[in-house]
């Protein structure tokens, strides 16, 4: 199978994320699409977090209920120590030899990756799919970016090519402690959950 690695810590996932997601899934013909919410990432502090990895969970579940080929993965979720891309990775293709993975990141992150923890076990375990929006500049400066992962990694990766949805993970929050609406930014269920639980109040800041 083929198969598409969504990751992040969904805080909360948002309409961005699920676009993304459909467009790889479309683009590339991917048969299944694993949402991995992070429980301990290495690049931010858990005091940053402002919901629990519970919750965290039952969004995502919410959010993807009904999207054929997509699931809910649990792996780095479970782990009690940091989760690094290259350990996750080394353990799917060990676990799934026979299965060919996909391993979706923003436009940004396309520039970071060398700051990864190990980049370079990262990338043999598999395709980079790299979200890009429909702007020329852009497109030219991801594609020498990708030459030269290539080059020096024999890194294998993609232009994903995404709808523009402006909103991120961090805006959410603020709105919902300004007391604005997020309909229409995340999946009614996912609204609905935050609302039930009062998440992202000032209280719970």
């Amino acid at each position: 199978m083929k198969i598409g690695i969504m990751g992040g810590t969904f805080d909360p996932i948002h309409n961005g994320h699920l676009s993304i997601a459909r467009a790889a899934f479309g683009q590339f013909g991917l048969d299944r699409i694993w949402f991995l919410p992070n429980g301990n990432p290495p690049h931010k502090a858990l005091a940053d977090i402002g919901s629990s990895i519970e919750d965290r969970l039952k969004m995502v579940s919410l959010a993807i209920t009904g999207h054929t080929g997509f699931r809910l993965e649990m792996y780095e979720a479970r782990r009690k120590s940091i989760s690094c891309s290259y350990e996750t990775m080394e353990h799917f293709t060990k676990l799934y030899p026979d299965d060919e993975f996909y391993f979706i990141i923003g436009a940004d992150s396309l520039f970071t990756i060398e700051k990864w923890v190990h980049p370079e076990r990262l990338f043999p375990t598999c395709t980079i799919l790299a979200a890009f929006r429909d702007e020329a500049d852009t497109k030219e400066e991801m594609e020498q970016q990708m030459n030269y992962l290539k080059e020096k990694y024999q890194a294998r990766s993609a232009l994903l090519i995404s709808p523009v949805i402006q909103i991120s993970s961090s805006e959410l929050r603020k709105r919902i402690r300004e007391g604005k609406s997020i309909q229409g930014l995340v999946p009614d269920k996912v609204a609905e959950y935050i609302k039930k639980e009062c998440l992202y109040e000032l209280q719970n800041q």
